[in-house]
């Protein structure tokens, strides 16, 4: 009997253990996300802090791209916000002189793409969305 508790302690301490690394390594990949949000906006000219202020974050990215702060309201919509997102990341992209793959990234795969763009040599040209399109 002695031999089955210690067996389910360990268990417990294994499982404790496990939770405890994953969260840890959720944290890297939160401050690392969060961290090339904040300088990319920073080389955009606007208060690096607004990336971690749900919402506000997004007016901002608005901003930044030269899109309308209506999009805003697009994030609230299921499906819509998805496809919003992209949009938005792809107009990121392109403000930094990026490629709409390069956007695309931004959208999917913002761990490694956002401090690529935070943290790398890409210099704020101004909002694509208010550009105008060429054909």
């Amino acid at each position: 009997m002695l031999a089955t508790l210690a067996q389910s302690d360990s268990g417990g301490a294994a499982a404790a253990g496990a939770a405890i690394f994953f969260f840890l390594i959720y944290a890297v990949v939160i401050v690392v996300y969060i961290a090339g949000m904040w300088k990319a906006f920073e080389k955009a000219g606007q208060p690096g802090w607004s990336a971690i202020i749900p919402i506000y974050n997004i007016y901002i990215w608005t901003k930044i791209v030269g899109r309308e702060p209506w999009w805003l309201l697009l994030f609230l919509i299921p499906c819509v916000n998805i496809v919003a997102a992209v949009i938005l990341s792809i107009d990121m992209a392109k403000s930094f002189g990026k490629t709409e793959i390069y956007g695309i990234g931004l959208a999917f795969v913002g761990i490694i793409f956002w401090p690529m763009l935070g943290f790398g040599d890409a210099r704020y040209q101004g909002p694509a969305a208010a550009q105008p399109q060429s054909i």
